[in-house]
C-alpha cells in the first residue's frame, strides 16, 4: 500500500524574516518622517534594500503595510505588559505585599510603556494616519492588555487575595483608577517625566483594593 505523506507548511526562511523586519522598519521611519500619502512603496523598498515586488509580496499594498507597522508596535507593547505582569504580579504575591505589587506594576507600565518611544510612535501614527487605518481610533492592542490583567486578577481571586466576580470589569476599573486618572488629569501618565503620576497611581491602587481586597 502506498504511503500518504501529510502535507507540511514550509517554514519561513530566516532571510525572509529579516526582509519582513527590514520592510516594517523602513516603512515606520518613512511614515513618521513623511506621512502616509508622501511615502511611496519605491521609497520603502529602497530603504529596506529589497525590491518593490518583495514589498508587495509581503504586504499587498501600502495601506496593509501601515496597518502591519501599527500592529507590530502594538504587539511589542503587549509583550512588555505580559513581561511586567510576570515580574511584578507573580504567583508568589502575598496579601501583605499586594498593594506594593500593584503599585510596582502600574509604575513600570507608566514608565516603561506609556513613557516609551514605542508608545509615542503608536499614538502618533494612529492619530496622524487614522484615515488610512481600518476605522477611526484603530487600536492594534484591542482588548489584550485588559484581558491579560483580568487573567492575573482571576488568579489572585483563586488564591484568596481578591474578590473579583468579574475579573475583566475589575481590570477595566483598575486601569481607569490608575492610568486613566493620570491621563485625564495630566494629559500623560509618563511617570518618568512627571512626579505627579505616582501619587495618583498609589491612590488609585488603594481605591481599587478597598473595593476588591478580600476581608
Amino acid at each position: 500500500m502506498p504511503t500518504t505523506k501529510t502535507p507540511t507548511t514550509k517554514p519561513l526562511r530566516e532571510g525572509s524574516a529579516r526582509k519582513r523586519a527590514a520592510i516594517l522598519s523602513a516603512a515606520r521611519e518613512l511614515f513618521l518622517a513623511d506621512g502616509f500619502d508622501r511615502t511611496s512603496v519605491d521609497a520603502v523598498a529602497a530603504r529596506a534594500k529589497v525590491s518593490k515586488r518583495t514589498v508587495y509580496d509581503y504586504f499587498g499594498d501600502k495601506q496593509t503595510l501601515l496597518r502591519a507597522v501599527v500592529d507590530a508596535i502594538g504587539e511589542s507593547m503587549i509583550s512588555m505588559i505580559r513581561r511586567t505582569l510576570d515580574d511584578t504580579l507573580d504567583d508568589h504575591t502575598e496579601a501583605a505585599g499586594l498593594e506594593d505589587a500593584l503599585v510596582a506594576f502600574s509604575m513600570r507600565i507608566a514608565t516603561d510603556m506609556l513613557g516609551s518611544a514605542e508608545y509615542a510612535t503608536l499614538r502618533r501614527l494612529v492619530r496622524a494616519e487614522s484615515d488610512h487605518l481600518p476605522h477611526q481610533g484603530y487600536n492594534s492592542m484591542a482588548d489584550t492588555p485588559e484581558e491579560a490583567i483580568a487573567e492575573r486578577f482571576a488568579a489572585f481571586a483563586a488564591a484568596g487575595l481578591l474578590d473579583v466576580p468579574d475579573p475583566r470589569l475589575a481590570a477595566d476599573q483598575f486601569i481607569a483608577l490608575t492610568f486613566g486618572v493620570a491621563l485625564d488629569r495630566l494629559g500623560s501618565a509618563n511617570a518618568a517625566e512627571d512626579t505627579r503620576v505616582r501619587p495618583l497611581i498609589v491612590e488609585g491602587v488603594r481605591t481599587f483594593l478597598r473595593a476588591y481586597r478580600t476581608v
